[in-house]
C-alpha cells in the first residue's frame, strides 16, 4: 500500500457498505430459492451470492447461460422481493456514512460508487432512500449486464477512471469477499472493510469499521 498522503479519492462499494441492507437481500435470495427448488449451504450462498452481480449470480443457480429475457425475468422477480422487505421492514444508511460523505463533499475529495445493484435497484435508492443528496447519478458505477462481477476489478477500475485518479490514489471501502478480492485485484491504495453483517475478516491485513465515523480522515492529507 502506498502512504497516507497519497490518498486522493474514494470508492465505496454500495449494498453491505454504504447500505446496511445485507439482511434483505439474503432474505430475498432465500425466498427466490425456494421458489425455484435450488438448495444452497451457508457457504454456498457466502461464494456464489455475496457481491456478485446478479448475472453471474443467476448464472451460477441455473447452471446454464441465460438469454436476456429470462435474466431480466429473474433479476426483476428477486428484486421486487427485495423492495417488498425493504418497506416493510426498512433500511438505512451505515452508522457514520453520510457525515463520512458531508467530510468528504466539504474537503473537495471525490468520490464514487461501484455497487453490484442494478438500474432498477439504483432508481429504487433515489426515488426511497435520497441517494441523489449524496452522490451524482454520474458517479455511481451499477451493473449494467456487461461490466464483469467481482472479483473481477472491471467495475473498480471503472470508478476510478471517473475520478481521474490512479488506483494507488483511492480508498476503497468494501463488506464482502468478492469485492475485496476485486479491491486487491485493482491495486487501491488503501481497503478498509466495513462488517455490516458481524463476518469474520480475520484473514485479511485490513482495518475493520462498523461506523465511519472510525475512518481515520488524516489518510487524505
Amino acid at each position: 500500500m502506498r502512504s497516507n498522503d497519497q490518498i486522493k479519492g474514494v470508492v465505496f462499494d454500495f449494498n453491505g457498505t454504504l447500505l446496511w441492507d445485507t439482511r434483505l437481500h439474503n432474505e430475498a435470495w432465500d425466498r427466490f430459492l425456494r421458489k425455484h427448488d435450488i438448495e444452497l449451504t451457508d457457504k454456498q450462498k457466502n461464494d456464489v451470492i455475496h457481491g456478485k452481480n446478479n448475472s453471474s449470480i443467476l448464472t451460477a443457480l441455473f447452471k446454464r447461460s441465460l438469454n436476456e429475457g429470462e435474466l431480466n425475468q429473474y433479476i426483476h422477480e428477486k428484486e421486487s422481493m427485495y423492495f417488498e422487505l425493504c418497506f416493510r421492514k426498512g433500511i438505512d444508511y451505515a452508522p457514520g456514512a453520510e457525515r463520512f460523505i458531508d467530510f468528504l463533499k466539504a474537503g473537495h475529495i471525490p468520490y464514487a460508487i461501484a455497487t453490484a445493484s442494478v438500474k432498477e435497484n439504483v432508481d429504487f435508492y433515489f426515488d426511497h432512500l435520497r441517494l441523489g443528496s449524496l452522490i451524482a447519478r454520474d458517479y455511481i458505477i451499477y451493473d449494467n449486464h456487461k461490466i464483469k462481477s467481482k472479483p473481477d476489478p472491471e467495475i473498480f477500475l471503472i470508478a476510478i477512471n471517473r475520478l481521474g485518479l490512479r488506483s494507488d490514489e483511492v480508498v476503497i471501502f468494501e463488506d464482502s469477499f468478492a469485492g475485496i478480492q476485486a479491491a486487491q485485484n485493482v491495486k487501491a491504495g488503501r481497503i478498509i472493510i466495513v462488517n455490516s453483517n458481524q463476518e469474520d475478516y480475520s484473514m485479511y491485513g485490513y482495518q475493520v469499521i462498523t461506523n465511519f465515523d472510525q475512518v481515520d480522515k488524516t489518510i487524505f492529507k
